[in-house]
Order: C-alpha cells, then structure tokens, then sequence
C-alpha cells in the first residue's frame, strides 16, 4: 500500500469498518458468562448490540447448548436466518475454522474432512464471507498468552491449553483451490485470514492464474505461534506488501489487540476486535465486545475517522462484485499486470 504525504488525514481515508467476532470460540461459557453468548436467541442478540455499538461486520461462530463450539451447519444456517432477519445491513462473515473444536475435556480436537469444511458454500442463508486460509499453517494460540491472559480461565486447564497449542490449519493447495470455487460459484466472498508474506504471496499466484477474480478483503493476522507476531515492523512489512485496491484488517490477540487497532484506525485501516480476539481491557479487568466497539469508536472520533455504516461497509468490501478474469482483477486490485 502506498501512503502519500496526506495519507494520515482522516478526509482522505475510507470511512472505518469495524468486524467484531463476539462468539470466542476457544473460549467456555463460564470464563466470561455475561459476554459469551450460549442460546441462539443470545447468539442473536449479540450481534445486534454490536452492530448497535458501531461494528458493521459480524465474524461468526456458533455454540451447541453445552457450551462447545458447534460442528453442525443446521446450527449455522439457525443463527444466519436470525441474523439476517435482526440486522439485514451487517455483513455475516463465517469463521472457515468452524470445524476445530474439542472433544470431551479438550484433550482431542480435530478438524472436519475436506468435503465437509467446503460445505461451508452450502449455508443457506448464504453468509456474505467467508473467511479461508492459505498454506498449512501451525496455528498456537497459547505462544503468546501470559498467565494474567488464561488465568481462572479454562485455558489454564492443562489438557485444553496442550489441545490449542498443538492446532494446525490445513490449509493445502488443493483444498484452498476448491474452496475458493465453491465459494465464488455460490456468490460468496472469500476473506482472506493471512498470517505472513508467504501467505499473501500464495493468494497473489492464486489471483495470477485466474483461480480467484474478485474484490481482495484480507485481515493480517499477528497472533505468534505460527503466524507473524504484533510486531509494528510485521505488520508495516505486511501493509508495504499489499495492494492498494485492497481492504485490510489487523488482528491480533489479549492486551495487543486495543494498540494494534489504534493504528490501524490512525492508518486509514480496518480494526477487529470481540471476545475471539481478548476478553481483557486493562490488565486484570475482563472488557466485553461491545465495550471494545465502542471504545475503537471513541479513538476513531478522536482522529476524525467516521464509522461506516452497513451500507457503506458493503461498498467498501464491495460484496457481490466478481471480475471477470485475471487481468481485470489485477488492475482492480493494483497488483502489475501479468507478464506479457
């Protein structure tokens, strides 16, 4: 991304598209009840205050009754017909790691096969994205969480801490080709979740050769254990990297995630935040979702960002928008044309 010598004043910055993920799956109901939705009606409700409080994308998981992660896509097609229906203007993104969660006690978990991962472009309703990595990744949440981040918390229980510090994301080449098929035959957009250069240099060769043609919304990823870390010099390296046409988000995890956002708002970049992402505000104090929405709002009124609104947030991610081959991709994204 290029930024001119204006580039920081606010007049010349897309407006602010806020993505809250409320539903922190790696998370059990009881390590923050009054923030971790549990019946389908709080699934629901979640999501209004959110979008209430200023976030226009919704980044979503879902859990079963007892309180895991849900595996069942009639579960995911119960909440995006509420939702559609509660907040018609909010852009329903589906988490692609749907499929990790553990069993039991936390000593197994396992991702879905492949064919049942790519039924995630048979949700009706449809979401508007949903969100796929790209390469195989070792993916350890637990590398950089203190133990002020997991403590009274079910993390500290040994068995699930070793059960997120040994996730992987598969994420192969074969996968990700069919995926991204499915997933534009059904009019759905891809959200790229990249954790480094490599993975962004992947998606560019897939874009290259015509596998993906469309509008490039992509979050960098800085949660360590695999992926970059929430290093300042990772994620300038990152945005020098990305094209201009493209709409990036920062992500991270814990007490990081409030200071990477601040920059990204500062930038003229997108912010996440939600339980997903960290349950802590100061140290020791546990600050919900919506409270992190409306604190990301305060610092973009201070820096004289406005916060789009649902339509304007679908015009910036530019949902429903397809190109038709490679090179109209390229030069709508700004990436140089292909060789000759």
């Amino acid at each position: 991304m290029h930024f001119h010598d204006d580039a920081l004043f606010p007049e010349n910055q897309e407006k602010l598209v806020i993505t809250a993920a409320p539903y922190g799956p790696e998370w059990e109901p009881d390590d923050f009840r009054e923030d971790l939705p549990l019946t389908m009606d709080e699934h629901v409700q979640k999501a209004v205050d959110c979008y209430e409080a200023g976030a226009t994308v919704l980044h979503i998981h879902v859990r079963e009754l007892d309180g895991k992660g849900s595996k069942r896509l009639s579960k995911f097609n119960e909440l995006l017909a509420g939702l559609r229906q509660a907040g018609p203007d909010m852009i329903l993104q589906v988490g692609g790691s749907i499929s990790f969660a553990p069993e039991g006690e936390g000593a197994d978990a396992k991702w879905l096969s492949d064919d049942t991962r790519h039924m995630l472009a048979d949700l009706d309703p449809a979401p508007d994205q949903v969100t796929i990595a790209i390469n195989t990744s070792q993916m350890n949440i637990m590398e950089l969480m203190t133990a002020d981040d997991i403590a009274g918390t079910s993390l500290a229980r040994p068995e699930l801490m070793e059960t997120y510090r040994e996730m992987t994301v598969p994420a192969g080449p074969t996968w990700v080709e069919e995926h991204l098929r499915r997933l534009q035959a059904k009019g759905i957009q891809p959200h790229f979740q990249l954790s480094s250069i490599p993975q962004l240099e992947t998606m560019e060769r897939l874009i290259r050769r015509g596998i993906y043609t469309g509008p490039l919304n992509l979050t960098w990823v800085g949660i360590g254990g695999g992926f970059d870390g929430p290093n300042p010099y990772n994620i300038m390296n990152f945005i020098q990297r990305v094209p201009d046409g493209a709409c990036l988000t920062l992500e991270t995890l814990m007490r990081s995630v409030l200071p990477v956002n601040a920059m990204a708002i500062a930038m003229g970049l997108h912010p996440r935040c939600g339980n997903e992402d960290t349950i802590w505000g100061r140290k020791g104090e546990k600050f919900t979702s919506v409270q992190q929405i409306q604190q990301l709002v305060r610092i973009a009124g201070e820096l004289g960002r406005e916060v789009a609104t649902g339509k304007e947030a679908r015009e910036i991610y530019r949902i429903g928008e397809t190109y038709r081959d490679a090179d109209e991709t390229l030069a709508k994204l700004g990436f140089a044309p292909n060789r000759g």
